[in-house]
């Protein structure tokens, strides 16, 4: 091989230098350049794919606070429709109450008016009464005034 590496002009002992030397340049680019940078973009891939998980996650977390909230409406529709029932109960059962109360009223009114009215009626047969006694008793003395004199 001597013969052909001296046909080409290569000498062995610089090939041997150029081999370490692009040995120690390969060894330093792979340290301080290929390391540095795959590490970078492995934190990348790793920074990529979190984000990906989160968005997962939150995607997730989203479809279970829509469920949530769409349940507790249904809860609220039902409670504010029962709570609307109720008061729509007690207001009958109130306004029957208030009837009720209202008939009896005029009831005690009209009894009470009654008494009166009977009160009154008895009150003036009564003064009738004595009205008429007292003119008897003046129809009397003038009767006996005029037969005595």
């Amino acid at each position: 091989m001597g013969p052909l590496f001296a046909a080409f002009g290569i000498q062995p002992h610089l090939l041997l230098a150029q081999l370490v030397n692009f040995a120690i340049l390969f060894l330093v680019l792979w340290y301080f350049l290929y390391r540095p940078t795959m590490k970078t973009l492995d934190e990348r891939r790793k920074v990529v794919a979190k984000g990906v998980e989160d968005a997962q996650e939150a995607s997730a977390a989203l479809a279970g606070a829509t469920e949530k909230a769409s349940e507790i409406t249904r809860s609220a529709e039902s409670d504010a429709e029962g709570i609307v029932a109720r008061a729509r109960e007690e207001a009958g059962t109130e306004r029957e109450r208030l009837v009720q109360e209202a008939h009896t009223r005029a009831e005690t009114i009209e009894r009470d008016a009654q008494a009166r009215a009977a009160e009154a009626a008895e009150r003036a047969l009564r003064e009738s009464e004595k009205e008429i006694a007292r003119l008897a008793i003046l129809a009397a003395e003038k009767a006996m005034r005029q037969k005595g004199a």
